[in-house]
C-alpha cells in the first residue's frame, strides 16, 4: 500500500530534473575537454542485464588520439547515465543495451538503444 501523504510523481519529476541538470554540466565539461584533444567524434557502446552492467567501449574520432584514462572512465559514465536517463531500469531482468554517438562538431548525441524482453503465451483448456 503506498503512503497518500508522500507524492512520487512529483519525487520521480524532481529526480528527472535534477538528472537532467547534472547531466548538461557534465556534457558541457566533456565537450571542451575532447574538443581541446582535436576529437571530433565519440562512441560508447553499452550493455546492461541481470541487475547490472557497464560500458563496453569508448571510441574517438579522428582514431589516433588517445584519450587519459580518466576522460574515457568520464565518457563511459556519462553515457551510461544518458542511458539511464531516457530508458531507466534497462539493466534489470534480460536488459538492455546500445550505442551513444556524439558528434561534438555540432554537439549532437544519438542514442540507439534496444530493450530485450521475454515473451510468453499461454494458454489453459480444462474439461475439453
Amino acid at each position: 500500500m503506498t503512503n497518500p501523504q508522500i507524492d512520487y510523481a512529483a519525487m520521480a519529476a524532481q529526480w528527472r530534473a535534477e538528472h537532467e541538470t547534472t547531466l548538461k554540466a557534465t556534457r558541457a565539461e566533456l565537450i571542451v575537454q575532447l574538443r581541446a584533444l582535436g576529437i571530433n567524434e565519440v562512441t560508447a557502446e553499452y550493455e546492461g542485464y541481470g541487475d547490472s552492467g557497464n560500458v563496453e567501449d569508448v571510441n574517438v574520432q579522428p582514431a589516433e588520439v588517445q584519450l587519459p584514462e580518466a576522460l574515457v572512465t568520464a565518457v563511459g559514465d556519462f553515457a551510461w547515465s544518458l542511458a539511464y536517463h531516457h530508458h531507466p531500469g534497462f539493466e534489470n531482468n534480460e536488459g538492455g543495451y546500445g550505442t551513444l554517438t556524439w558528434d561534438l562538431r555540432n554537439d549532437s548525441i544519438t542514442l540507439d538503444h534496444a530493450d530485450r524482453y521475454v515473451e510468453c503465451s499461454h494458454s489453459y483448456d480444462d474439461g475439453l
